[in-house]
């Protein structure tokens, strides 16, 4: 939502494409030092980027931050970063290949200058690339700002924001692209694929692998739902009845996840991102540390003894997740007295009434578990933090164990108690629904729609105030105006959520869905609406987020698979359980049992001959990847060739005056120096 770009101090124009935004109280010496970096030519150590700061708005007031600035860049300098990040694009013989400037004319979409070879996104991602690689020099702290200490070779920007004097730095939307990409997502509503390419162009390929999935997982839920929907019209969802949808619901949750390997593969390898090596990774903005030196790079930077933060994870991490699962226990005993006191009370006077009662214990539940649920996720984020990861990546893989494994006892430790405790199908069918659609109505509001109504508050104030000074005819808000709205706008915190969400509704369906069929039809229909209430906060209610070049989903692959897992044991319990086997085990459980852990070991053991004979890449990217890897050493082989020919080659001696290149010396002589060198 970007208009009217300013003016640089040389005269030309920019597009603004990133803004920085600096504490109120920021030394103006240390303002005048960053700017200076993010200016400096690339081998004097800056940025090379061009930076401007934001003007007031139309009314402005004092408690505005005037630390406002927007960040742009030449098309030379975002080429040059392309090549930097390693980014891959569509090559001349249709094949994916790491950019450069030197063969940019090579690359089938590069036009002209270049000036829309590249997306806004992926500018916007080298423009964040290339402020948190501009690295201290000589500087011993942030002018102004003593107590800010810079470390040879050390992030500025990932030091400025750990210590809060860089407050948030975020990527503008574009007007007219985001309402084509908002009115073919979501502007109405069509029984049609999303436009996977689009949102892979505006947001990135992380954004569109997750909205790839949510859409796949729909699609895969339909062969579910088609044959629940039988089962729950006729009575087939009766307790003795149900074997055939249990085995159907092994195989389903094996292929698809198999299959989805593939898919992502697949659109990975068409986006460029399934070959790309991933970038070095920096310290954390939040880490921190005894000065030393990193022996990988060499650079001085802090460092924390690992030993130091196993015993935090292992002393105080673990005892403090123990603790959150026994209170979860607790709570869900809590949860069956109540039960158990409705079924009374209906049981003693039947009516109406009390068979609604017997839903208020399991809907109080549920949102007792959302409540527990949100609180630990804030616990964990803490302690993850406390515990002092160096990188991102283990920060992540960490919050991410924490969190799934109390969300997954406390959304499904009730349902295996009834399952497998108490073996009361009524209750687990009851509860199961209870469950299931509480979370969902929770999930919607607390997602988009409780958002929503807050940023459009924001919007109607932001309104108020300019047409206090003019009337808007067109309603688009000023340059200054809509960068200040959208720097209030909430931040986007990933994809985190929405996986977590998928999840627990994976979970739900894999699980139990053989004794409540109906379960995977309103998994379908929570995950349509989700796809458009996604699709809308991104556009109208989050601050727009930096691309990810993600080349799958990451950590979240292997915690479907765990889940796929624990599904086949369950499902074999639930089938073991059934009225119709323990007809063939009459006289002997301890046989029943036995033979439901050798047919529970075998489909195990068939899971991972299918993962294993299903290749995660189909076949044609397979060969396009080892040709291009051959190609590559090919060139890399004839590179040193070259070069050893050169330097091996002998110096010629001084030609005679008046003999010119392109003429034989003697008679016997045929070559001659062209312009290009000897020919």
């Amino acid at each position: 939502m970007v208009q009217g770009p300013p003016a640089d101090s040389s005269g030309s124009r920019f597009t603004p494409l990133v803004v920085l935004e600096l504490a109120s109280d920021t030394n103006q010496d240390a303002i005048a030092w960053l700017l200076s970096r993010i200016r400096d030519q690339q081998q004097d150590g800056g940025a090379e980027l061009l930076v401007e700061q934001l003007g007031p708005g139309v009314d402005a007031q004092e408690k505005e931050n005037p630390n406002v600035f927007l960040v742009g860049a030449t098309w030379q300098r975002l080429l040059s970063g392309a090549e930097d990040v390693g980014l891959f694009k569509e090559f001349n013989d249709g094949s994916m290949r790491g950019f450069t400037c030197a063969n940019k004319h090579d690359f089938k979409d590069y036009q002209g200058d270049g000036d829309s070879f590249l997306s806004m996104a992926e500018c916007q991602y080298i423009i964040k690339h290339l402020l948190d690689t501009l690295r201290a020099k000589q500087e011993t702290h942030v002018p102004g700002h003593s107590e800010v200490k810079l470390y040879p070779g050390k992030s500025i920007v990932r030091r400025l924001q750990s210590k809060g004097i860089l407050v948030q730095v975020f990527p503008l939307h574009e007007k007219e692209e985001l309402k084509r990409l908002s009115f073919s997502w979501y502007g109405k509503v069509k029984l049609s694929l999303q436009p996977l390419d689009d949102i892979r162009h505006y947001y990135g390929e992380g954004q569109a692998l997750y909205f790839c999935f949510l859409e796949y997982f729909t699609f895969a839920l339909v062969p579910m739902a088609l044959i629940g929907v039988p089962y729950y019209l006729f009575d087939w969802e009766d307790y003795d009845k149900y074997v055939i949808f249990a085995a159907f619901n092994l195989v389903w949750c094996t292929v698809i996840l198999e299959l989805w390997k593939r898919c992502s593969a697949s659109l990975a390898y068409r986006w460029g991102t399934l070959s790309r090596k991933k970038a070095f990774e920096e310290p954390r903005p939040g880490f921190h540390g005894v000065l030393g030196f990193n022996p990988v790079t060499g650079r001085e930077e802090p460092l924390y003894p690992h030993a130091k933060r196993l015993l935090r994870i292992y002393l105080v991490s673990l005892p403090f997740v123990l603790l959150c699962l026994y209170l979860s226990l607790y709570v869900m005993m809590i949860y069956f007295q109540m039960e158990g006191w409705a079924l009374s009370v209906h049981d003693q006077e039947p009516s109406f009434w009390t068979g609604v009662l017997l839903f208020i214990p399991s809907i109080i539940y549920a949102v007792v578990i959302e409540v527990m649920n949100l609180i630990y996720r804030y616990a964990a984020e803490f302690l993850t933090e406390w515990e002092n990861h160096r990188l991102e990546s283990s920060y992540q893989n960490h919050l991410v164990l924490k969190v799934l494994v109390f969300n997954f006892f406390n959304c499904f430790a009730s349902l295996f108690y009834i399952a497998f405790v108490m073996q009361d199908m009524v209750l687990l069918r009851q509860s199961l629904a209870t469950l299931l659609i509480t979370s969902q109505i929770l999930n919607q509001f607390m997602e988009a729609f409780l958002p929503y109504w807050l940023q459009r508050r924001r919007n109607k104030k932001m309104m108020r105030k300019v047409q206090k000074r003019r009337t808007l005819e067109d309603k688009e808000l000023p340059l200054a105006e809509q960068v200040r709205l959208e720097a209030d706008m909430s931040t986007y915190l990933g994809t985190f959520d929405d996986y977590l969400e998928l999840f627990l509704l994976f979970g739900y369906v894999s699980l139990f869905s053989c004794v409540y069929p109906l379960a995977a039809v309103l998994v379908v229909l929570n995950n349509i609406t989700e796809v458009y209430s996604d699709a809308f906060k991104m556009c109208r209610v989050f601050k727009r987020p930096f691309s990810d070049p993600a080349a799958n989903i990451g950590v979240w692959q292997l915690a479907f698979e765990a889940m796929s897992v624990i599904a086949v044991v369950t499902n074999c319990s639930l089938i073991g359980m059934s009225p119709q086997v323990k007809a063939y085990f009459p006289d002997s459980e301890s046989q029943l049992i036995l033979w439901t852990v050798a047919i529970e070991h075998v489909l195990l053991a068939f899971k991972f001959i299918l993962s294993f004979l299903i290749p995660d890449v189909p076949k044609p990217i397979q060969i396009s990847l080892a040709r291009l890897e051959f190609e590559s050493l090919e060139a890399l082989k004839k590179k040193k060739m070259l070069e050893a020919s050169e330097s091996s080659e002998p110096v010629r001696s001084p030609e005679p005056s008046g003999w010119r290149p392109s003429e034989p010396r003697n008679g016997n002589e045929t070559f001659g120096y062209g312009p290009f060198g000897l020919c």
